[in-house]
This record gives C-alpha cells, structure tokens and sequence, in this order.
C-alpha cells in the first residue's frame, strides 16, 4: 500500500467562476465545511479571467451556494465564504501567473502543500502548467486534478497528458470522473467484494449478459460547440461507461488501495475486444415530445445539418477467462424518456426447471443497480404465487429492493465531487483515472470510430422522447435479449 500523504492547506480552483465550480465545486466544498471535513487550515484559491476582488468572488460564491445548495446543508456558510480569496488569471500567458503565486502564498509558505482543480478548455492545459511552473507552483508538494475532456482521440490525449507529466508525476496526478464519486458506483465495490453470495457466480458460467444503461432527457444545454465536437462515443463512453463496465468486470484487486484497483480495471480495458461495425448502432434525434412538451431536433438546436451521434448503442465483449462469451451491453444517449443511469447483470436460467410441467413459468435472476437519478439496488427471484396447487404452480418474480436512502436513514445524499474534492485534499488517488486507463479507453473508442467511418456509417435518426433508433432493439434482440426499460 502507498504511503498516506498529508492533506494539502491550500486549494486552487481554475475557472472558479464557470458553470462547473458554481453549481458543484463550490457546493461540495461548503457541504464538506459545514460537516467539518475540512482543515481549519485549507485556503481556498479561485483564479479566473473575470475582474474581480476578493469580495465580489465571494458574493458569485453565495449566489451559488444558494442556488444549488439545500438549506440544510448551508450551516456555517459565512465561515466557508471567509476561507474564499480570488485572483483574476489570464491563462494563456505567463504574465499573470507570478500574481497568482503571491496570492496563493499571501498566508505564508504552505506547510502541507497545495492541491490544483484544473476545470478549463483543454486548450488552456499546456500553457497552465507552462506558467504553473514558471511561477513554481509545481513543486513536489503539490497535486494536479483534471477535468474532462481530456482530448478528443488517443493522439491529443498522450498530448495533454504528456504537457501534466512535464510537470506533475503520475501519483501527483488526479484525472476526474465524476462517476466514481457516486455511492452507488462505490457500493458495486463493496457488493461484488464484501459478501460471499455474488464473487462465486460473477463470471460466464452463471451470467447471461451485462447492461449498461446511461440515458439522459436533456438536449445540448448550452454545450453546443463541444457536443458537435465530441457525440456521445467519446462525451459518455469513453469515460464514464467504460469505468463502470471496468468495475463490473475487474478481478478481486488485493485490497482497497489506489495502486491496486487502478491495475485491476486497466487490464478489463485491454482486454476488451475490437467491436466490428455490426455491432454498434448510432442515433440522432429528430423533434418528438420529452414529458409531454414539444423539443426540438438536434439539427433543428444546433442551427445545421451534422453526423454527429446523440445516441450511441455497442455490444462489447472482456476476451478474458471470467468474462468469455459474455456480451456487454452498452446503451447512452440525448433525449431519451427518462433519465436514468443503471446496471443490470442478467443471471443464466436455471439448467433444469422442476416446475415445468406444473405450468410455471420461470424468468432468470437479474441484479439491478440503479445509479441515478435513485440510488438503488434490486435483485429479482422467482417465488410462488400463494394459492392451492390443484392448477398448477404459478412462479413469479419478486424484488428484494434496497433503497440506499432508506437503508441509511440520516445519511446526506452526497454530491459526487464531495468525495472526490475530499480525496483531492487527502491526497487519496483510488477514485480518480490512471493515465494507461485512460489511453486503453481511447485506444478501444478510437477503433470504433475508425470502423464507422471505414463502413460509412452515419446516425441513424429517432423521435426524441424514444428509446433511439430501431436497430439498437434489434442489436440485443438478436441475441435474445431485451433491453430493461
């Protein structure tokens, strides 16, 4: 296991005025204060290229606080506010970057070190670490969180990855998914490898396939220019759903140790087998209703015509011993029904029914895991419906359901940056992306690309407020199955 490493007393927040800082940084950290989970010592930082003064940074930061943060979660907020200082920044020069380091050592010299969220255009990435260390804010005290994206193909990737090594070794090197802070994404972990009932069965012998499900109802949002850029291939698979298809997959790690589950979860990446053209299915969706109100096409939002998938569905497959045959399914995309993000694991049928000829019907076990918007866990079993058996045995499922809030009644329902931003501070790298994952992650997306553009394939169109185009359908029913909905 790694040497614990001492929580930093200073955190400086980049784009601390942006969409991401105010509805979620900001939060976090003023709910992690109000619990007492921050140093009493932690200063924190916001630089931007807004013109502003400690003062007026501090009044956006109260704005924000009570826009997206409950009211039960605000206790101590004017002492939060307080630990709150600002230096306007100009990142794509060196000059400012002096201003910033006497802000940043206004308290004196740093006795634990500094810790660096870094949420701007990946464009600004080299030129900030350029002038980071020019101003000799990279010393072996400090660490460096990135926010996605982090580049567009396995190419600019290595390209940015290779700017923040200049400056920062891997294991001062935070690269964010925000789906790793989610508790239930957490609580697989803990389902998979703290009871006895699933390790057993959790291979090709006793499992029929995987799903993986994250849909969402909203359209651009604002993200016009980069969601042309990027589609859902690489805004939604390439991070998110293939960490948690890692986490489904990975073998037992020897213990709950950053080194150790990052090893796990790269070798389910490598292992992934090249997916041929035929097994995927992209979508665009056209004008229909979401909720009842009328939405706009995608090309009717973006103002023009593009290839651009909004929809994304593949069928992908481990090539390892545990996971052989087994497909996974992976299913994400704008302008769905419903927002939802989910696991389902699918049991094999039972290989001899006793109840067969008594007319039952039998369905296979089937584990649900609900990730957002509820958090939730639900495994379903065949049970009989109560009644006298002169007819016959009737079988239904029933669902043993927990429900993680009210499993943990008095709990807060935490923001995932919460977590995330805490083992920033700590120094703790568990829940944040290892370099060689994210390029085994872009080298596999990379490949799909490549096999679309070399069949020609362009989105297929569907009505928004549908589950995406017909053929997604037909890419698991081929096999039999049936997507959960």
């Amino acid at each position: 296991m790694s040497e614990p490493k001492l929580s930093a007393d200073r955190l400086l927040l980049f784009g601390a005025t942006g969409d991401l800082s105010r509805r979620m940084l900001l939060p976090s950290l003023c709910a992690l204060d109000a619990d007492g989970l921050l140093s009493p010592d932690l200063k924190i930082i916001g630089t931007a290229r807004s013109d502003m003064d400690d003062a007026e940074f501090r009044n956006l930061a109260r704005e924000a606080l009570e826009t997206y943060l409950p009211d039960e979660r605000r206790g101590g907020m004017a002492a939060f506010l307080n630990r709150l200082s600002y230096q306007a920044l100009d990142a794509s020069t060196l000059d400012g970057f002096g201003a910033l380091a006497d802000k940043v050592n206004e308290a004196g010299p740093s006795d634990s070190g500094m810790a660096i969220f870094l949420s701007t255009a990946p464009s600004l990435f080299g030129p900030t670490i350029a002038g980071l260390k020019h101003a000799g804010l990279t010393g072996d005290n400090v660490r460096m969180c990135l926010e996605k994206p982090l580049g567009t193909d396995l190419a600019t990737s290595c390209v940015i990855n290779d700017a923040v090594a200049d400056a920062f070794p891997e294991d001062r090197t935070f690269r964010i998914d925000h789906y790793l802070g989610k508790e239930t994404v957490q609580n697989l972990l803990a389902l998979r490898f703290a009871n006895i009932l699933f390790e057993p069965i959790w291979n090709a012998t006793y499992i029929n396939h995987v799903q993986i499900t994250v849909a969402e109802t909203v359209g651009l949002e604002g993200r016009v220019a980069f969601y042309d850029d990027a589609g859902a291939l690489r805004d939604m698979v390439q991070n998110h759903m293939l960490q948690l298809l890692a986490l489904v997959a990975m073998e037992p790690p020897g213990s709950f140790d950053a080194t150790a589950v990052r090893d796990e979860k790269v070798k389910v990446l490598r292992a992934l087998r090249e997916v041929d053209a035929s097994e995927t299915v992209t979508g665009q969706y056209r004008a229909g209703a979401i909720s009842g109100e009328a939405v706009p096409g995608y090309d009717e939002e973006l103002g023009k015509d593009s290839d651009t998938e909004t929809f994304t569905a593949i069928k992908a497959h481990v090539d390892n011993w545990r996971w052989k045959g087994v497909p996974f399914y992976l299913r994400t995309g704008k302008r769905l029904p419903e927002r939802v993000t989910e696991i389902v694991v699918k049991f094999r049928q039972v290989p001899h029914s006793i109840f067969e000829g008594l007319g039952a019907t039998m369905m296979p076990n089937r584990l649900v895991i609900g990730i957002q918007p509820e958090e939730n866990i639900s495994l379903s079993l065949m049970a009989k419906v109560p009644g006298l058996a002169q007819d016959g045995v009737r079988l239904r499922e029933v669902p043993l359901d927990i429900a993680m809030p009210d499993a943990f009644v008095g709990q807060h329902r935490r923001i995932a940056y919460e977590r995330l931003l805490l083992d920033l501070i700590g120094g703790d790298q568990t829940l944040f992306v290892r370099r060689d994952e994210v390029e085994a992650q872009w080298h596999w997306v990379d490949a799909i690309r490549a096999a679309w553009e070399a069949a020609g394939l362009t989105p297929k169109t569907y009505t928004a407020g549908s589950w995406g185009p017909s053929a997604a359908i037909a890419l698991a029913e081929r096999d039999g199955v049936s997507w959960h909905e």
